[in-house]
């Protein structure tokens, strides 16, 4: 008796048939890869950052760190070298202008002063002791001058009365000559004793001089020995507070030492770092920002220090407008520093991508958003949050801007 046998629907022959047409399916598809140039990675989209590009408002910014101080610091040096004797005062006080913060103690300086006021009244002796002796040379020559003057009027008085005998015949030639001679005897006496009377006059004024100049050059000296000596005793230059104060009693302190400083608070500045990369942008007139206690305030540059140290300079930064409330000398403060006024921008979101690709290409994501390949693009400023997108972007496109240091050389992105 015959049976009836089901016929099974996935025959051996059907099965190897399927599997063939997937293997040639398979080799079509790894062919197209392999053809198409381009290298895939399949990429999670929760491990990754994707931003938006968006127009606003940019403006170009660095972060800068900035130590509030006093708007004006005077250093206290030690103007001469000494002893601490007696400190007066401690580090922090307020001080009055002259009001003295340390006595040191020199005795050279005090043996010198000693030296020079001995200098002083010898030459004060000397100027003294020279003038009496030019007003009794003086005395001497006028004297001398009136005898002179006597003589020729009795010479002149004989040589007249010998004149009109001679004339009358009344005496001889010779008696008539004599009288002649003494008169102009007398008369060139007269002429001489005035020269020398006129030329001692002259020398005793440049001796007078000389001495007088003498004496104020060392009174000068005295003077200047006499605040050396004041000098050891520091006061305070201006009104404010004593700062950093280095002295105490018993210590040796050098000329031009550091002994502390006065902090004038009437008002503050700002001291910033800045990496010497920025160098060549930054000028006096810069502005800047900063927020404090939920408020924004500004500040602008006012002097630029362009010594560099360990890749950095400094700039000094004043209020503009209002200053803060509660602020204290040393606090540190976020600035962001601008370089550019405030215009309409496209910008790009900061990212890890910029370290590998250096700002000039990007994975753009597809439309799609399966996909996201590789874009030329150019960057041009930047602030803590942006970059100005020259080229390459529009608004609303979206990119991967997280890190690309896994990817290697991938052309595009297959998005999971």
């Amino acid at each position: 008796m015959d049976r009836v046998i089901a016929k099974k629907k996935w025959g051996k022959k059907r099965i190897l048939t399927i599997a063939g047409i997937v293997g040639i399916l398979a080799l079509a598809f790894a062919s197209w890869r392999l053809t198409s140039g381009k290298n895939r990675l399949n990429v999670d989209t929760e491990r990754i950052t994707i931003s938006e590009v968006k127009k606003g408002p940019f403006q170009e910014t660095i972060p800068i760190n900035g130590v509030v101080m006093p708007i004006t610091t005077i250093y206290l040096d030690a103007l001469e070298g000494g002893r601490v004797e007696e400190k007066y005062v401690e580090d922090g006080t307020m001080m009055q202008k002259g009001q003295p913060i340390i006595r040191l103690s020199n005795t050279d300086l005090a043996l010198n002063l000693l030296s020079q006021q001995s200098s002083v009244y010898n030459t004060l002796t000397q100027m003294q002791i020279a003038r009496n002796a030019a007003q009794q040379n003086t005395v001497q020559k006028l004297n001398q001058m009136t005898d002179v003057e006597s003589q020729l009027k009795e010479a002149e008085r004989i040589y007249k009365l010998n004149k009109r005998l001679y004339d009358q015949k009344a005496i001889g030639l010779q008696e008539f000559k004599k009288s002649e001679n003494d008169y102009n005897y007398y008369l060139e006496k007269k002429k001489l004793t005035e020269q020398l009377l006129k030329q001692d006059s002259l020398t005793n004024s440049q001796q007078l001089e000389q001495a007088r100049q003498s004496y104020e050059g060392s009174q000068s000296a005295l003077g200047l020995f006499k605040k050396k000596v004041g000098d050891l005793i520091v006061r305070a230059p201006v009104d404010g507070q004593l700062t950093s104060l280095d002295a105490e009693p018993g210590q040796n302190k050098r000329q031009g030492d550091r002994l502390g400083q006065i902090d004038v608070l009437s008002g503050y500045k700002v001291r910033a770092d800045i990496d010497e990369h920025y160098l060549s942008k930054i000028v006096v007139g810069l502005n800047g920002g900063f927020t404090f206690a939920n408020k924004d305030y500004k500040l602008v540059i006012k002097k630029v220090y362009i010594q560099i140290t360990n890749g950095r300079f400094q700039v000094d930064m004043e209020f503009v407008g209002e200053v803060p409330k509660g602020i204290r000398r040393g606090q540190t403060l976020q600035i962001r520093l601008a370089f550019s006024d405030e215009v309409e921008a496209i910008q790009l979101a900061k990212g890890g991508f910029y370290q590998q690709t250096g700002g000039n290409w990007i994975f753009k994501v597809s439309e799609s958003g399966n996909t996201a390949y590789k874009v030329d693009i150019q960057l041009g400023r930047q602030n803590p949050d942006y970059y100005e997108v020259l080229s390459g972007l529009k608004p609303g496109d979206k990119v991967v801007t997280s890190s690309y240091e896994n990817y290697g050389d991938m052309q595009e992105l297959v998005l999971k």
